[in-house]
């Protein structure tokens, strides 16, 4: 007897390979809903296919480090360098060698629910470290090494000492080999692993922010000029998170004082 269509989409639930002999019985079958279903699945496991060769791609510099013989091995990632608010936040991460999570990239291609879906995964199964440096101490530093402190600190809070970095266009001041890489939470997992941690992290301090000065939008624009942002920079003045030494922050502080 015929398995029904929803028997049939069950069924297909529980295949996983191109190979598997009950797939024959279900291509046979002229059912519409049958047919429908498989091309679906066909889908499914193109896309499957798809992100595990993207997947392995990513994991070029770390096969190589492990070739080496490393265990220990960090993506470092930063996000917030551009906000006129806030604090920048950076992310280290050390995952486990048969860590495997795909669609991961770089967070800012992803939507904040795969972010927030991602970041639960990574923070349970990985080594994750954060560092945070505030407005004041990026006006203190400058937003470059305000950066690299956040990076540094960020090194320092992992459980394991790293063997090597893997770090997105910069260095850091730490004593372990590194490689910096061009757009590498594009490149790297692991560097895409911090990226969405510090994502994550930073996006909910500025919700948070949001609650405490509510005429900033910052809930919309995590700390970036947009035009909500500029207006309540316009009516209400800069607060103490604002940047004090980025336009336009220091204009409007200038004039105020003249």
């Amino acid at each position: 007897m015929a398995l029904s269509v929803s028997e049939v989409k069950a069924l297909l639930k529980e295949i996983h390979s191109k190979e598997d002999p009950r797939l024959t019985s279900l291509i046979d079958d002229s059912r519409k809903g049958v047919q429908q279903a498989l091309q679906q699945w066909y889908k499914a496991q193109e896309r499957l296919e798809r992100d595990h060769l993207i997947y392995k791609e990513m994991l070029k510099y770390e096969q190589q480090l492990i070739d080496q013989g490393m265990t220990y091995i960090a993506g470092i990632d930063e996000v917030g360098r551009g906000p006129l608010a806030g604090p920048v936040v950076a992310a280290a991460v050390i995952l486990p060698l048969n860590f495997y999570l795909p669609g991961l990239n770089d967070s800012k291609k992803l939507s904040e629910a795969k972010r927030d879906q991602f970041y639960e995964v990574i923070v349970e199964q990985a080594d994750v470290g954060i560092g945070i440096v505030s407005s004041e101490g990026i006006d203190q530093l400058n937003i470059y090494e305000a950066t690299k402190q956040a990076m540094k600190t960020a090194v320092c809070a992992l459980k394991t000492q790293p063997e090597h970095l893997l770090i997105d266009a910069m260095k850091v001041d730490v004593p372990i080999g590194q490689t910096s890489i061009i757009k590498g939470d594009a490149h790297s997992v692991s560097i895409a692993a911090a990226s969405v941690v510090a994502k994550v992290t930073r996006d909910r301090l500025m919700k948070e922010y949001a609650l405490v000065y509510p005429h900033y939008s910052f809930e919309k624009n995590m700390g970036y000029g947009t035009k909500e942002h500029l207006e309540g920079l316009q009516a209400f003045g800069p607060i103490d998170i604002h940047r004090k030494s980025f336009a336009p922050v220091k204009e409007m502080i200038k004039t105020a004082k003249q």
